[in-house]
């Protein structure tokens, strides 16, 4: 972070924003983050908060930057250097709570806002959503009481564009209410960029123990969850499954292709966890440190044909020790003969990132 410089016009006149900060005028013109050059190739973004001490919480990019106040005002601020191609999630922490920036209109759920540079690609099909905005929830749902898995969870269920295979979201409950991936999907079919496709929104209990290598999750999905997908009244082709995971969702998803090939075929894979060992998960372990590629890597040299197999891999360009990992596993997989997509995102370990990868990758899952 660094300190503005003061002209004329204000101190925050490079970014827009004449007159002195603390003011009426000046809060009516607020609109943040903001960005300019920083002459190296990347951004100096300006964050504003009003009122009370704080600082801004970003997901999984950077630690935690302190906002400084302006003066004696109630304007607090921080200039934050971004890398080139960065979108990212983040929140403001004041006194240990979250909350949405008040100045910008693009949100994640009631206490996070979405940032991208300049530079970072477009979204398509992906709206602007308040941070007060409550995302459409599809009308067909099905009650879910697993003897697997235990417990009971509601799976929503829509048919973009009347319905076709499944697309099986996992961490189903964050693309729904912090991503609006019903009104991505709805706008991606209707623009004919895939076809008509029946998504079926997973909700995750303990993911740590269901998304890990672990057959109970699949088995449950198999013999459970499905046929009451197949029974909910929705058209599902669920002889084209589509498997769409994020981070161990992602994880989660290739395990299944590997283990469960009668099942899972199809999958679009983004930032997986491909560090996870069961070895190395104990207190005080750092996970990333372990052997490149972990458990599905392993499992992957043992694969003598993988043809029936299309994935998609994608992970963050700036998510630099999750990419050895990653491009271990995308290696072998082509290696062991399935069709194979690799992509990289211009974010960090990051739904603000993977948003777009989900619908171009589910749609070439398909091609």
């Amino acid at each position: 972070m660094s300190g503005p410089t003061a002209d004329g016009n204000g101190p925050f006149a490079a970014f827009g924003l004449p007159g002195e900060p603390g003011g009426d005028a000046f809060w009516a013109a607020a609109r943040t983050p903001v960005s300019v050059p920083s002459g190296d190739g990347g951004w100096v973004a300006l964050f504003l908060w009003r009122g009370s001490p704080a600082s801004i919480d970003f997901e999984s990019w950077s630690e935690p930057v302190p906002l400084a106040r302006w003066g004696g005002t109630d304007c607090w601020y921080a200039e934050v250097r971004m890398p080139a191609r960065l979108r990212v999630t983040y929140r403001f922490l004041v006194e240990g709570a979250p909350y949405a920036d008040p100045f910008n209109p693009a949100g994640a759920g009631g206490d996070r806002s979405l940032a991208a540079t300049p530079d970072a690609p477009a979204q398509p099909h992906w709206p602007t959503v308040g941070a007060d905005d409550v995302l459409p929830v599809p009308s067909t749902r099905v009650r879910w009481r697993s003897e697997r898995l235990g417990g009971r969870r509601t799976v929503h269920i829509h048919p973009a564009g009347g319905g076709g295979p499944v697309v099986l979201l996992l961490d189903g409950d964050d693309w729904l209410y912090l991503h609006p991936a019903m009104t991505a999907f709805d706008s991606a079919v209707a623009a004919g960029e895939m076809p008509p496709v029946t998504l079926v929104f997973l909700p995750a209990k303990d993911r740590g123990s269901e998304f890990g290598c672990s057959p109970a999750l699949w088995e449950a999905v198999r013999d459970e969850l499905l046929p009451l997908v197949a029974g909910s009244g929705v058209r599902a082709d669920l002889d084209r499954l589509v498997v769409a995971g994020q981070s161990l969702g992602g994880l989660s998803a290739m395990y299944a292709a590997l283990e469960f090939p009668g099942l899972v075929s199809r999958v679009a894979c983004q930032s997986a966890s491909f560090w996870w060992s069961s070895g190395i998960r104990g207190a005080g372990a750092d996970p990333l440190a372990g052997p490149v590629g972990g458990a599905v890597a392993a499992r992957l040299r043992e694969c003598p044909d993988l043809s029936g197999l299309r994935v998609a891999f994608d992970v963050g360009e700036h998510e630099t020790r999750m990419l050895p990992h990653c491009e271990l596993a995308e290696t072998l997989t082509a290696k062991a003969g399935a069709t194979v997509r690799v992509s990289r995102s211009p974010s960090g370990h990051d739904r603000a990132g993977w948003r777009h990868a989900l619908l171009r990758d589910v749609a070439w899952a398909l091609a």
